[in-house]
């Protein structure tokens, strides 16, 4: 249909311009913060020094410390070796279950293996022992037939 050596021409594609649209943020920029007055003014207290000195100024409540958090008595880290290592002897012992049937499975099957080597090996032996002796086993007597015309007539 067309041929070997024919030229071709590249095909052509329709430009595309894409324009970038802003982004608009999800989370809306809080405003700055504007100081705000005290709806009321706190007391002047006045402070006399021992050595006859005055401070006035404004009573300020004490910080108030951090409450302290009981730290627990075994750390985290510790709880999860521990949990990993319990973890870890739950499945040595399923594995070593495993093994312990795998073992016994192997043994059952020699010993069935045994068995019949011993149950054959005796019939062999009894069959092999009685066949010399008179009585033992069917005796077939031969005796001498003329076949003529493929019929035994004896």
């Amino acid at each position: 249909m067309y041929s070997q050596n024919a030229p071709r021409l590249p095909a052509q594609r329709a430009v595309e311009v894409h324009q970038p649209t802003p982004i608009t943020p999800a989370v809306a920029v809080p405003a700055p913060v504007v100081p705000v007055q005290p709806a009321t003014v706190p007391t002047v207290a006045s402070v006399v020094l021992p050595d006859g000195r005055v401070v006035t100024g404004y009573a300020i409540n004490p910080m108030q410390p951090e409450p302290v958090t009981a730290k627990p008595v075994v750390s985290r880290a510790a709880v999860n070796v521990a949990l990993g290592g319990i973890g870890f002897l739950a499945v040595c012992g399923g594995l070593l279950m495993v093994t312990a049937f795998i073992t016994a499975l192997t043994a059952l099957i020699t010993q069935l293996i045994t068995l019949a080597a011993v149950l054959f090996g005796g019939f062999i032996a009894v069959q092999v022992l009685t066949a010399g002796r008179p009585g033992g086993g069917t005796t077939v007597n031969i005796r001498k037939a003329v076949f003529k015309r493929n019929r035994f007539s004896g």
